[in-house]
């Protein structure tokens, strides 16, 4: 029997997150998803062969251009699956070349395996934090998917981004379709871990722009608190209580920072305050329009 949480029925949290949203349907393109296989090993699997990270393209022989470059900034996925097909015909189930790949980035590999898994009703989600195991000795911004293992009864975290030729150039160890917890940190975890003393801020952010602190993680926790709530933005993109590079924090939102941590890391005990606090409060709610930092433009999400 599944236990409940804070007057919220476990049921009722899976079906939440079996559910396809505004970022991972499909929509129009629901069809596509039909032929294709059904296990989450095999689904992982699937995805790079599809989709392209936008910095590690050399890796598998291919020189990404820049005018290819712009479907990193799609965030749902119905429009994702018309770039694929635009650039493709063939269907997903059959890989594409490197430069027929959909550019992307870890962000996309873990809505796009959500949204599969959903596809399925199996309860997935994308979490937002950071990876260890990109040879940078660092904690790097980074996302993976996490699915419901209704055998095992946890969830599990799986990085769909990692494939054989990326396993030749980073230190992995470990199996990427249950990525140990100490590997990907989330968001919450960090905050905590840094607010206590037990690890450095600095080492927490985008080691190739020698950038990283509180102030990261504060912004990829609100990123975590938007894809539990199913909705699962774009690594760069900005809005409400999310601080400025290398801005102070003032005191009030520390505190909201903690508590936004204390939420994510046990989603399913808090899952009623959770949501109630992405609701509710415009600091953490997304607005109509968000900061796109790359760009640097505001955009309707």
């Amino acid at each position: 029997m599944l236990t409940s949480t804070d007057q919220q029925p476990m049921q009722s949290v899976l079906d939440f997150y079996a559910r396809p949203a505004a970022m991972t349907s499909a929509g129009r393109h629901g069809t596509l998803f039909d032929e294709l296989p059904g296990s989450v090993e095999e689904i992982a699997a699937m995805l790079p062969g599809l989709v392209i990270h936008e910095h590690m393209s050399q890796a598998y022989g291919y020189d990404l251009p820049d005018e290819r470059r712009t479907s990193v900034h799609l965030r749902r996925v119905e429009a994702l699956l018309e770039r694929m097909l635009a650039d493709d015909g063939e269907p997903l189930s059959v890989a594409r070349p490197p430069e027929k790949r959909l550019a992307g980035n870890c962000r996309h590999f873990s809505v796009l395996l959500a949204a599969t898994l959903r596809a399925r009703g199996i309860p997935a989600r994308a979490r937002c934090g950071f990876g260890n195991y990109f040879g940078s000795g660092s904690h790097e911004d980074h996302w993976v998917g996490e699915y419901w293992n209704a055998q095992e009864r946890r969830w599990v975290l799986v990085d769909a981004q990692i494939d054989d030729v990326l396993r030749g150039f980073l230190p992995i160890d470990f199996d990427t379709t249950d990525v140990p917890r100490d590997r990907f940190v989330i968001a919450g975890d960090a905050w905590v871990a840094c607010r206590a003393g037990e690890a450095d801020p600095s080492r927490f952010g985008f080691s190739m722009l020698g950038q990283g602190g509180l102030w990261w993680i504060a912004g990829n926790l609100i990123r975590d608190v938007a894809a539990l709530n199913a909705v699962e933005m774009l690594p760069w993109d900005v809005w409400g209580a999310m601080p400025a590079a290398d801005e102070p924090i003032d005191d009030d939102r520390l505190e909201l920072f903690d508590r936004l941590a204390a939420l994510t890391r046990s989603p399913d005990a808090g899952f009623t305050e959770l949501h109630a606090v992405y609701q509710d409060d415009e600091r953490i709610r997304i607005p109509d329009t968000v900061h796109n930092a790359i760009l640097g433009r505001d955009e309707t999400v």
